[in-house]
């Protein structure tokens, strides 16, 4: 996939935060209402959450790290899949931007 255009690359920079706080948000509420469920003892509790949180932190890599040009299109499908950004937020990409994002997640879900 090629490059981003400048003004998405501007505009996927300002995002990438919101969508990170987002992601790391919905990871530690799961993480408390797994460690809430008192029909569990301790250590079932604990393996879930290092289930979960290891699950979780393949997702944040693969939408989040190593921020360059030449994948941010690919980020911004991962952020997309997982529901990151409003329908407003997406709308001020490029309607380029948003057909390659809808494509790689078409690819995804075939």
């Amino acid at each position: 996939m090629r490059d981003i255009k400048e003004s998405d690359w501007r505009i996927f920079k300002e995002l990438r935060t919101v969508a990170l706080d987002r992601f790391c948000r919905r990871v530690l509420e799961e993480v408390e209402r797994l460690n809430a469920d008192s029909a569990k003892t301790y250590h079932q509790r604990y393996l879930a959450i290092y289930r979960y949180t290891r699950e979780s932190d393949k997702d944040l890599a693969l939408a989040f790290n190593d921020m360059r040009r030449s994948t941010a299109m690919l980020q911004l499908a991962r952020i997309q899949h997982h529901d990151l950004l409003t329908a407003e937020e997406f709308s001020r990409f490029s309607e380029e931007a948003r057909s390659a994002v809808e494509a790689l997640l078409a690819i995804q879900r075939s």
